[in-house]
């Protein structure tokens, strides 16, 4: 037995039975000690960036972590922005990068570089096997910090001699710590806080929270004592839909958020940060609370905030009884010219129950909300953290996780050309994902944020760094010339039809919003 079979026996010993990958000369025993080794499903990814992407989707979703198997530094690299994205998600994720043979990093071969120094960034646990008797206990290692609460990207870096070296054997994944619980100190504060000026009061959830019973306890909560909840702009996971509580998020812009939260006093955290922008802007705050207000942290990554929330329940005496009736939107299938209205009624119409959405719709998703709402059940994800290209590499992860439910990947049309290569392994791994581009030709959110920085009015130059013509991108094309069916819409009728079908056939599907 070779290292790389020590570490591909010890991952799938350990639960991570998925690998994300795109090897190169470094990886090829780990490739070929996939072959000898049973119980690991391997996925293809023609960029490292769809490699990360699918990995946090895979974790969002199972709640276990996948490896990834990335070449050298610049593979990690290539994966870093949705690295990024997962680090800021809490996803859990363990990267193998391959690297030199260790007497051969002295020689400055091209790609020789400082892998540990690419990786630490985002990732919070980072490790190079020293010899290949090392590399099973390192990757039992690697898996622990993956799991940990909250969870970790870890990376273990495998110089090619440790892998194809003789190794001892598997090795045993350390237990778990005991999870942190949650505070039942910040919980009775909580209480007193909700008790004393409920209706000046903010509950900003995420994480766990957002789960279809931490909004219930959320909305008996709010129910009982007037307070409000919401969540922050974008959340690593929400159940949403018919049934569930439906709860605001803080709008993006400025102008928008400030009035959200410029009646609250005391702001009680839920695992969730303080609320803040997105960008600096000129004359404009970057803290989103009022000036005076008094946030209160209840629960943190890696508690229990649905025990939290059932117990900050039971302090304020709040039940089912108390909770309030929602007033939704009522859904109707539009009929006419194409706009943010029109394209938000049909996706809520189109979606199946217990389906997955996957927003980077940017501006053209900023009023999917309200109607989605009376959708049927469904979970949605978001960019945490912010780097474009996450939406369908993400959709790769959450469909390979669950592949009974339908996953709706919406994003705009710059964002797709990030990663568009995941299209390829949709087809090849023929996952149920309708993939969703509004193509409006521009980076509109640029073209937004040109004005709000105060940068002027943009002139020829600047109006051709944010246009996405001259040629027109054709992503139904692209779509077929990675095995995936496709088809261009200008209607609203026209996008009922395809969605429908789309989401009624089973394998991947591409729709391009013509705006």
């Amino acid at each position: 037995m070779n290292g790389a079979e020590s570490l591909v026996r010890t991952l799938v010993k350990g639960g991570v039975d998925i690998c994300f990958t795109n090897p190169g000369t470094s990886e090829m025993h780990f490739v070929a000690a996939l072959d000898r080794v049973p119980g690991m499903r391997c996925v293809l990814g023609l960029f490292e960036g769809v490699v990360t992407g699918a990995a946090d989707g895979y974790f969002r979703m199972k709640g276990t972590p996948a490896s990834t198997l990335l070449h050298l530094g610049p593979g990690l690299a290539n994966g870093l922005a949705n690295l990024h994205n997962a680090k800021k998600a809490n996803s859990g994720i363990v990267n193998i990068v391959g690297q030199h043979a260790t007497y051969h990093i002295g020689y400055n071969a091209p790609l020789t570089s400082d892998i540990e120094g690419l990786a630490r960034p985002m990732s919070s646990w980072v490790r190079t096997s020293p010899d290949s008797k090392s590399v099973a206990a390192d990757g039992a290692a690697a898996i622990a910090a993956a799991r940990s609460a909250p969870p970790q990207i870890a990376t273990l870096i495998l110089p090619a001699d440790t892998a194809w070296n003789e190794a001892d054997g598997i090795a045993e994944v350390p237990a778990e710590k005991q999870r942190a619980s949650y505070s039942p100190q910040a919980v009775e504060h909580a209480a007193r806080i909700l008790h004393g000026d409920g209706e000046g009061t903010l509950l900003l959830m995420t994480g766990s929270a957002l789960s279809e019973h931490g909004l219930a306890l959320a909305q008996r909560i709010a129910g009982r004592t007037g307070c409000s909840v919401m969540g922050p702009t974008f959340r690593p996971k929400m159940a949403r839909g018919r049934g569930r509580f439906s709860i605001d998020r803080i709008h993006y812009v400025i102008e928008q958020a400030l009035p959200m939260l410029a009646k609250f006093r005391h702001i009680v955290l839920v695992e969730a940060d303080d609320p803040v922008a997105f960008f600096a802007y000129p004359n404009k705050p970057s803290m989103l609370k009022p000036e005076g207000c008094d946030v209160h942290r209840m629960t943190s990554w890696g508690e229990n905030s649905v025990a939290a929330l059932e117990a900050l329940a039971g302090a304020l005496h709040a039940s089912a009884k108390d909770v309030r009736p929602q007033a939704l939107q009522e859904l109707v299938k539009p009929t006419g010219a194409l706009n943010f209205a029109s394209i938000a009624q049909a996706i809520a119409c189109a979606i199946p129950e217990n389906a997955i959405l996957v927003d980077e719709s940017l501006t053209t998703g900023r009023g999917f909300f309200p109607p989605t709402a009376a959708a049927a059940p469904h979970d949605w994800l978001q960019n945490m953290g912010g780097s474009i290209g996450f939406s369908t590499p993400l959709s790769i992860g959450a469909a390979i996780a669950c592949p009974d439910r339908k996953v709706i990947c919406m994003v705009g049309d710059g964002s797709a050309m990030y990663t568009i290569q995941s299209l390829w392994t949709q087809a090849r791994e023929n996952l149920n994902i309708v993939t969703i581009v509004f193509a409006n030709r521009i980076y509109q959110i640029l073209r937004g944020e040109f004005d709000n920085v105060g940068a002027g009015e943009p002139g020829q130059r600047a109006n051709d760094m944010l246009r996405l013509d001259r040629p027109t991108l054709d992503f139904v094309a692209m779509a077929k010339g990675m095995g995936v069916p496709g088809r261009a819409v200008t209607n609203a009728d026209e996008f009922n039809k395809a969605l429908a079908e789309a989401v009624a056939e089973p394998g991947p599907r591409l729709i391009e919003v013509q705006m």
